[in-house]
């Protein structure tokens, strides 16, 4: 069965862009593609269901049965580009199914046909056949529609064997014609006829002449002449009885003026409706040109401005001027006053064209990629009809003069002028425009933010891309029907607001300078579907984690998420797509922030707080603050000759509640016997008038030792904690080992306090004296205590005395 089943091979049959879709290698069962693979052969290794076969731009030379008698499913098979010389197409008789052909681009000259019921697209252009190589089995070919002929010479015979085939276009490659019979085309029956001539060839005219008599499209390709335009074979009035073209293309047209304005007559009397002329230059020479035609015809073409021919759309591209003198104004003056509703004139340098002198009948002018200034249609009240105006690519400057050249075209719709040169500096003169004027492009200009106070009040469609423009003034431009505004590759440092466009539904602000877009742009513009703020150099911060979060609200309205929203800013996060950024809430929320540093600083005040109680360090900053002042005191009031020295061996610390043990056991058996010792004691060596902490300072300093009596009364007494305090502070101020305990009754840990935290210290890295309960025991006691304490005490002017 002839089945497409799983690919549109129907489709891609009939286009050319089949080739440069299929992939490098073999796809799938359905497609193998082999082109520019320097194959001399035809593969042996196939896949036999292949449908598609591509075997382009290889050194192939020849083909035989045997390298596709298995490929019964091929549909398509392309061989153009290679080296073939003889074509027979029973090589194809078990390709039942082959619809598609193309053997164009060989070397083919000579062919042995065979019917191929079913093929629908042959082409056998760019071959080297002499006579064109239609067989009588084409004649068979029943759904053949495109067919492609190469040859040098033409027969009115040729084409017999298919003048009964309806075919929708033919191809003809002609090289150097060397015969063509009149009329041989004629026979042919196509909807499309296009035929490339080679440069300077011969029987152009009679093949032009004759292709508009076949085929409703004809498309003509290097129409050169180079002889004397007295030699021109002028189209007689018959002609014009036989003409079945209504849409020609004439692409690569160098003749002389006086031929293309024959030829012009010709088209313009004849039923075409749309002529297109591409690559076109007319060259003189002058004097042939006046002698012979150049006047007559001048005369004539200005009659068919009064005429009304069947002509609809006139479009000429680029096109060259190789007279070097005639008169312009009678050329402007012919396109403005033609009859037509369509007319394009691009790419031809021109400079200027003239208002019609009546009402004109364009609906379409397109003459961008000129010369046209602002001078154009200036005070111009007859193009009432023109719907479509395209002056792009041409030397306009002054947006306001635009505007006034529009104010009286009253049917315009559509006005493109981009790639111009246009300026508004807002000077305070009011712009005109054309009140049904419905889509504006001004892209590619020199437009800054003034544009805004010159613009169309009814435009619905307004293209302001790559301009000049910072920002979109507010209450300057109420365009209350805009729906479309770009303003990409601008200057912009933020969304635009829409107070001025009520109307909005689309805006693209891509390749702007938009660091952190404002997050509330969809409050402000509700009506927007879509908005395109792409690749811009974001940078990635807190304020533009609002705006992220209003991608997740905005329901798919930013167009190009994620891929065109990437970080521009820090250097560290460069490249990351935006829905990638994340920051914790609390580095974004400053008052968050501020709480929870608050609070923070207060638990750690607290906690301060509570250890400075909890150790007593007030307790220890006064004694220190007292220690500090006392030393002071004393460091001023003595004498400069005069040195610290010691005149006790031991300061006795102990609580009032233990005097009795002090005084009846401890002060007596040092005192008493040889080697006394020379105790101080708070209650006889004090010196009245000075502080008691003074005192304790004094007395601590002057003393060899320091005799701590502990005992549970003894952590019970403030003055004892002090006394304790500056004995400590000295054993670590002059680095000595004056401290020593005497433990007078033992003390549980749970009765000292926790500021007691030295003395828990003491008592757990230095030894210390345990009073004896059994009497035995305390004569070796007192020896040891002796021994602690024994020093000579140097004798002081005060011992003297």
């Amino acid at each position: 069965m002839r089945s497409l089943t799983n690919i549109n091979v129907l489709t891609c049959a009939f286009t050319f862009t089949l080739w440069n879709n299929i992939q490098s290698t073999v796809e799938d069962e359905f497609i193998a593609n082999y082109s520019s693979s320097l194959l001399t052969n035809v593969p042996k290794n196939i896949p036999v269901h292949t449908q598609v076969l591509d075997l382009s731009h290889n050194r192939i030379s020849g083909l035989s049965i045997s390298e596709f008698i298995n490929l019964s499913d091929l549909q398509v098979l392309n061989l153009s580009h290679n080296l073939i010389t003889v074509l027979d197409f029973s090589v194809f008789i078990f390709n039942e199914n082959l619809e598609y052909l193309d053997l164009s681009h060989n070397n083919i000259s000579e062919v042995s046909c065979l019917t191929l019921a079913y093929l629908r697209h042959l082409d056998l252009s760019y071959n080297k056949f002499t006579a064109l190589p239609i067989c009588q089995e084409f004649g068979n070919m029943f759904h053949l529609e495109y067919l492609g002929l190469s040859a040098t010479m033409i027969r009115t015979s040729d084409f017999r064997y298919i003048k009964h085939l309806q075919l929708r276009t033919v191809f003809l490659n002609l090289g150097n014609l060397s015969l063509y019979e009149p009329q041989s085309l004629t026979v042919l029956t196509t909807r499309n006829l296009h035929i490339v001539f080679a440069a300077n060839q011969n029987f152009i005219f009679s093949l032009l002449y004759d292709g508009m008599s076949t085929s409703e499209n004809l498309k003509i390709v290097n129409l050169r002449y180079t002889l004397s335009y007295k030699d021109f074979p002028s189209p007689s009035l018959m002609l014009l009885k036989k003409i079945k073209t209504t849409t020609l293309t004439l692409d690569a047209v160098d003749l002389q003026w006086a031929i293309i304005l024959q030829i012009f007559m010709l088209i313009w009397y004849s039923p075409v409706e749309h002529l297109t002329v591409r690559n076109l230059t007319f060259r003189g020479p002058l004097e042939e040109l006046t002698e012979y035609a150049f006047l007559p015809l001048l005369s004539s073409v200005e009659q068919l401005i009064s005429l009304d021919g069947s002509m609809k759309a006139l479009t000429l591209e680029h096109v060259r001027n190789k007279v070097y003198y005639f008169n312009q104004e009678i050329l402007y003056r012919q396109f403005s006053e033609m009859n037509i509703a369509n007319l394009t004139i691009a790419d031809a340098y021109m400079p200027h064209m003239l208002c019609p002198n009546r009402t004109s009948s364009f609906q379409y002018l397109n003459f961008s990629h000129n010369a046209l200034t602002d001078e154009l249609f200036q005070n111009c009240g007859t193009l009432v009809d023109l719907k479509l105006l395209i002056l792009q690519k041409n030397k306009f400057e002054s947006l306001r003069k635009v505007s006034f050249m529009t104010s009286r075209m009253k049917s315009l719709k559509y006005l493109d002028m981009s790639n111009n040169l246009l300026r508004h500096d807002g000077a305070g003169v009011q712009c005109q425009w054309a009140e049904s004027l419905a889509e504006l492009d001004l892209s590619s200009n020199q437009l800054v933010d003034a544009v805004f106070e010159c613009l169309p009040v009814k435009v619905k469609k307004l293209s302001l891309q790559n301009n000049q423009i910072s920002s979109v003034p507010s209450g300057v431009a109420e365009l209350k029907s805009l729906e479309e505004l770009n303003l990409a590759s601008n200057r912009l440092a933020d969304l635009p607001g829409c107070s001025g466009f009520t109307s909005l539904q689309f805006l693209n602000v891509e390749m702007n300078s938009i660091l952190t877009p404002s997050a509330d742009f969809f409050q402000s513009c509700p009506r927007v579907r879509e908005l395109q703020a792409g690749h811009n150099p974001f940078k990635c911060s807190c304020e533009l984690q609002a705006f992220i979060r209003l991608e997740r609200r905005s329901g798919g309205k930013l167009f190009g998420w994620p891929a065109a929203y990437v970080c521009e800013y820090p250097e560290g996060l460069r490249g990351t797509e935006l829905k990638d950024f994340h920051l914790s809430p609390l580095a974004c929320n400053t008052t968050l922030l501020l709480v929870t540093a608050l609070l923070l600083t207060l638990l750690l005040v607290a906690a301060v707080a509570f250890l400075c109680i909890y150790l007593d360090v007030p307790w220890y900053v006064r004694m220190t603050w007292q220690w500090t002042q006392t030393k002071r005191r004393a460091w001023h009031s003595r004498p400069a000759d005069q040195e610290a020295v010691l005149q006790f061996h031991a300061f006795i610390s102990y609580s009032e509640r233990d005097s009795p043990w002090v005084k009846n056991e401890l002060i007596p058996n040092l005192e008493r016997g040889e080697g006394c010792v020379q105790l101080c004691q708070h209650e006889r060596n004090f010196i009245p008038g000075k502080s008691i902490v003074e005192n304790i300072i004094n007395c601590i300093e002057k003393s060899y030792r320091s005799i701590f009596v502990l005992s549970p009364n003894f952590v019970q007494s403030e003055w004892c904690h002090y006394e304790l305090y500056f004995a400590h502070h000295k054993l670590f101020s002059e680095n000595s080992n004056s401290l020593i305990l005497i433990l007078l009754e033992p003390i549980p840990p749970y009765l000292i306090p926790a500021r007691y935290h030295k003395l828990k210290a003491l008592m757990a890295k230095r030894t210390y004296m345990e009073w004896p309960k059994e009497r035995s025991k305390r004569a070796l006691f007192w020896a040891n205590l002796r021994a602690a304490i024994n020093i000579n005490l140097p004798i002081s002017s005060e011992a003297n005395e």
